[in-house]
């Protein structure tokens, strides 16, 4: 109210001061015509102001602020990764029947330009998972996501992660693997109907996950180069990585 209150008697004194100043124009020179004329001349701008400020300027400027906040989102997102995200693939993909066929598209270079993750984007995309829940034992899985259900909360309550509708996607998918998971006491002898429902949810965070991963990689092979060379050198996907330079 404070505030209103003041733009309200700002505005009245800018408006005075035009009136005042209008006057004082009439009282030195006595020419009506010539400040209907100006006062013409400057309404008859008004709309190109407008133009410019609400529509171009106003654009330009959420331009910038969108940019800022997706970077803010992938600083977001790389540690994400960082904590979660590269153990989680790694846990995934013992239950992942087609990981060895998966990770022939996922072997980044350091060469890679922006065609070469399009392409892997749209093969991964395409990819034919097979994700079989009674694979592995799923202790480790529950474990893991149980010790870091209080980092993916964090992250869900960021209000500005609602600009990226893709990665909160994701956290909801690994969140619901997670309470799937800890409301079952015994994860040994499941029946056939809950080990298939485990299978289509963590193939669904799982990929969520890859296409998520893949793009993160790209954002960091166009702005931070150092840290996509360290990135491929600790691929989950590439059985030959190593964080030794050879």
């Amino acid at each position: 109210m404070k505030r209103l209150n003041w733009q309200i008697v700002f505005s009245v004194s800018l408006i005075a001061l035009s009136v005042l100043l209008y006057l004082l124009h009439f009282i030195i020179f006595r020419d009506t015509q010539r400040i209907f004329i100006d006062l013409l001349e400057y309404i008859a701008f008004v709309p190109i102001q407008v133009l410019m400020v609400t529509i171009i300027i106003d654009q330009l400027l959420k331009v910038r602020e969108k940019r800022s906040m997706l970077k803010k989102l992938n600083m977001v997102i790389g540690v994400f990764f960082s904590e979660v995200g590269i153990n989680l693939i790694k846990h995934f993909g013992h239950f992942d029947n087609s990981f060895d066929e998966l990770r022939k598209q996922l072997v980044l270079k350091n060469d890679w330009s922006g065609k070469d993750f399009l392409a892997a984007h749209r093969n991964i995309k395409a990819f034919a998972y097979r994700i079989e829940s009674k694979k592995e034992s799923l202790e480790p899985l529950r474990g893991f996501l149980n010790n870091e259900r209080g980092f993916l909360l964090g992250l869900l309550e960021n209000p500005n992660l609602l600009e990226h509708e893709t990665f909160t996607e994701l956290l909801w998918a690994v969140t619901h693997v997670a309470e799937e998971l800890v409301y079952r006491d015994d994860l040994k002898g499941l029946p056939d109907a809950d080990y298939a429902h485990l299978s289509n949810d963590i193939k669904r965070a799982y990929t969520l996950l890859i296409v998520e991963w893949l793009a993160y990689m790209k954002h960091l092979r166009s702005e931070y180069p150092y840290l996509y060379s360290l990135a491929v050198r600790t691929n989950p996907f590439d059985p030959e990585a190593t964080v030794k330079f050879t």
